[in-house]
């Protein structure tokens, strides 16, 4: 029978294995549930404002400052009285009280909103931001209604922000950091000049077969233009279906295919904005006659771009293609 003394020993080192195993199946666990975490975009900056600055980031600072007390003119000019509210914020939150508002501040200002709050003047900041973004729609009148929650919504699908209707503080620093134009006006754009669709504005409306996509009649040679912001990739061929394709790979997220183009006007991985002439419509690949296909591929499948077609042509705010149906637009 060994001595105590070395029994000790033995279970001592037992114990240091089973935490070392432990320890390492801890890890191991942690690591797989990181890697199998979805990734998300990095946020853009929260937005440096001081005296001088102008524009709608300062009109949103403007009615937090006056949901915080703050005394001060929503006039979307940063002017002394404005720099005066700050440095008291500041001085009543614990800051560096140099009058500037960057990250620190903007932290401490911003107020989570959601349908129905009664925060007025934080309902008003909010919808000062949507504005920015292309929400024409949306009333600065402290009101958080069905309009400013459908803008809301909208937004937040199109930049796949998560927490529903609610407004935090990650939603905040998205509307404030990001530049005017990242909703929908100045984002989208119809896809060739309006008075060249053959059939008229309801033939936007009309069924595909087979699958989801739209078929446009116009005459050989019309304008293409690009959808949305994003990069270029150049696919099809003349002996291919499509015929002559563009791509175009969304800053979005999304996929937008045209073909059965005549000419191509842009380079194989080019960056394209939104309405930026790409192509010349044609007759190429498998086609019955001239027109424009036009097809809408989210994370690799069809969607309906009717909708956001329609939108488009009445220059109105249209749908976010994460929100299109994926049936209902086939016969």
């Amino acid at each position: 029978m060994p001595p105590a003394s070395a029994t000790a020993i033995t279970t001592s080192s037992r114990l240091r294995e089973a935490r070392t195993l432990i320890t390492a199946l801890v890890a191991a666990l942690l690591l797989g549930l990181l890697a199998a975490a979805p990734a998300h975009a990095a946020l853009p900056a929260w937005p440096l404002l001081q005296k001088g600055a102008t524009g709608n980031n300062v009109a949103s600072l403007q009615f937090l400052l006056r949901q915080h007390g703050g005394v001060v003119t929503a006039n979307a000019e940063f002017d002394a009285q404005t720099r005066s509210a700050v440095i008291t914020f500041q001085q009543n939150q614990g800051l560096a009280a140099d009058g500037i508002v960057g990250p620190a501040t903007w932290s401490k200002l911003v107020i989570s909103v959601a349908p129905g709050s009664t925060q007025a003047n934080a309902v008003r900041a909010l919808q000062f931001q949507l504005r920015k973004h292309g929400y024409r729609d949306v009333a600065t009148d402290g009101v958080f209604g069905p309009t400013t929650t459908a803008a809301v919504e909208d937004y937040k699908a199109r930049h796949q922000l998560t927490g529903g209707m609610t407004v935090g503080a990650t939603t905040w620093q998205h509307l404030l950091g990001s530049p005017p134009g990242s909703g929908p006006q100045g984002t989208y754009a119809f896809i060739i000049p309006r008075e060249d669709v053959f059939d008229g504005r309801e033939s936007l409306l009309w069924a595909h077969h087979d699958y989801p996509a739209s078929d446009i009649a116009v005459e050989i040679g019309t304008p293409a233009y690009a959808v949305t912001g994003g990069t270029a990739r150049l696919n099809g061929g003349l002996d291919d279906s499509c015929g002559l394709g563009v791509a175009i790979d969304g800053d979005d997220g999304v996929s937008y295919q045209y073909c059965h183009l005549d000419s191509r006007d842009v380079s194989h991985g080019a960056r394209v904005t939104a309405g930026q002439p790409i192509a010349r419509t044609g007759n190429t690949g498998n086609s019955t006659g001239p027109h424009l296909h036009f097809g809408i591929f989210r994370q690799g499948v069809s969607v309906c771009p009717q909708q956001m077609l329609i939108a488009l042509y009445d220059g109105l705010v249209p749908p976010s293609p994460w929100t299109l149906p994926e049936s209902g637009c086939t016969y």
